[in-house]
């Protein structure tokens, strides 16, 4: 007996592409006009269509992660540009070099994170990088090292960036439009890290906290690795002292130096989800 639920009426998208493929080869067919939209690059790639591929960019990652049955994830930020420990000597400055303890730091977090993640077999606490270098791969190699899952959100830039080889490869996206990739940070969001980085770091860091400040996100974990780095980039108490946020707002992230510091915040955060 034939599923109904798979049964259907019309060709699809697919049973199409290779019916054009077997056309007659004439003046008609080799016409760009005649292509499939779909199935056109060139006209899927004209600015008139940005409206299209932005809704694109949003619905693949989310089916895809959908399938995969990924519930919740921890988000970590932080900068590309952080060196292995064992790459510190050759860093680009001292402050850098001084920073390359953060990589095992990230890459313990998100083995500690993965060990629980693995228990939900990989539905729960999946941990999302921006999957490329520096924080980024030291989340999605903690993750491996967990024999767990990990996400890794790439994007096209100017010069060449590769995912790194640690995101699980059905997890693994890449990014046109910035904004939709940050969307796709937070929308299954449990749990914000923030390690040292530089502007996109930042970008990250404030967008998310606007968001939460002005409840347009449930309140959730939000912490800061580096109490030194954080303080010394951002004069947190000066914006609270001038009136350009409020003194309840320094109370929307707290600090953390190790792992374990931070999963015991997450563990320890008593505020309502949503409230």
């Amino acid at each position: 007996m034939k599923d109904q639920s798979k049964i259907r009426p019309f060709p699809d998208a697919q049973e199409d592409v290779r019916n054009w493929d077997e056309t007659p080869d004439t003046a008609q067919t080799r016409h760009p006009a005649y292509r499939l939209a779909f199935a056109d690059n060139d006209f899927m790639l004209r600015d008139e269509l940005r409206p299209v591929r932005l809704q694109l960019e949003l619905l693949k990652p989310d089916l895809l992660m959908n399938e995969r049955g990924i519930n919740s994830t921890i988000v970590m930020f932080g900068g590309a540009r952080i060196p292995r420990p064992e790459d510190a000597a050759q860093a680009r400055t001292e402050t850098l070099a001084g920073l390359a303890h953060f990589y095992d730091v990230a890459r313990e977090f998100a083995r500690l994170m993965t060990l629980r993640s693995v228990q939900s077999y990989g539905r729960e606490d999946v941990i999302v990088t921006g999957g490329g270098p520096g924080v980024m791969e030291a989340g999605n190699l903690g993750a491996k090292e967990a024999g767990g899952v990990s996400i890794g959100l790439n994007i096209v830039l100017p010069h060449e960036q590769a995912p790194n080889e640690h995101v699980t490869p059905d997890l693994c996206f890449n990014f046109h439009y910035f904004a939709i990739r940050k969307m796709h940070f937070l929308m299954r969001a449990k749990a914000i890290t923030v390690f040292p980085g530089g502007f996109g770091t930042l970008d990250e860091l404030f967008e998310t906290l606007t968001l939460i400040q002005t409840k347009r996100m449930c309140k959730m974990p939000f912490i800061l690795f580096g109490k030194a780095f954080w303080t010394k980039i951002i004069n947190w108490e000066a914006l609270a002292e001038a009136g350009t946020i409020s003194p309840e707002d320094l109370d929307l992230f707290h600090f953390a130096e190790s792992a374990e510091e931070a999963v015991a915040l997450i563990d320890g955060f008593s505020d309502s989800i949503c409230d």
